[in-house]
């Protein structure tokens, strides 16, 4: 699970302005961060325009999933993931909406005319704070103790099965004993018929 990107765009305007990102690039190298960085503006840019507000999105992009939530204000949040629960990634962004359109005033936002034009300095804890997904959301939280508590029980299910195999294996063996044994018998009986006679 990795969350790479948080941003807030007015979709108002065609293309949409970036207000405010923050990037989590790390994992990627020095040399490709900027590239990186580039498309992830450009896809958040393309996803907040083709949203209408009031609607969420995901859109899948090769390996990642780009989250969007438009708002009936004229702005978008945005968050570019991999791996990442969508339920979890539209709490972030349920959250991430209403601090931002409590704090900055609507003003500020209509007035911004270049990339970066508002500060909004919590999006750092953003980023760095949900990286996590079950930092994001309850709902998460519990779907991963579930798929947990069903690998344990897929485990314990294999372990029964193999062991019911063991046993029709062993319930085999001993029809095959009994097998021999009575024919060991009727050989042993007539053995033992010839040696009375004489």
């Amino acid at each position: 699970m990795k969350l790479y990107y948080v941003g807030v765009l007015d979709n108002t305007k065609s293309p949409a302005i970036q207000l405010c990102a923050e990037h989590e690039l790390s994992e990627f190298s020095r040399f490709t961060r900027d590239e990186y960085g580039k498309f992830m503006t450009m896809i958040s840019k393309t996803v907040a325009e083709r949203t209408k507000p009031g609607q969420r999105q995901s859109v899948e992009e090769q390996d990642y999933v780009v989250h969007c939530y438009a708002r009936s204000e004229g702005v978008a949040g945005v968050v570019i993931t991999k791996d990442y629960p969508h339920i979890a990634a539209h709490s972030v962004l349920s959250k991430l909406m209403d601090q931002f359109l409590s704090e900055v005033p609507l003003s500020t936002v209509q007035a911004a005319k270049n990339n970066g034009d508002v500060s909004f300095p919590a999006l750092k804890d953003y980023i760095n704070n949900y990286q996590d997904a079950n930092n994001a959301s309850s709902i998460a939280k519990i779907q991963q103790e579930l798929d947990e508590t069903k690998i344990v029980l897929h485990k314990a299910i294999d372990s029964v099965l193999q062991r019911g195999e063991k046993l029709d294996d062993l319930v085999a063996k001993s029809s095959d004993l009994s097998a021999q044994s009575k024919m060991f018998y009727k050989s042993a009986k007539k053995q033992n018929s010839c040696c009375l006679v004489m």
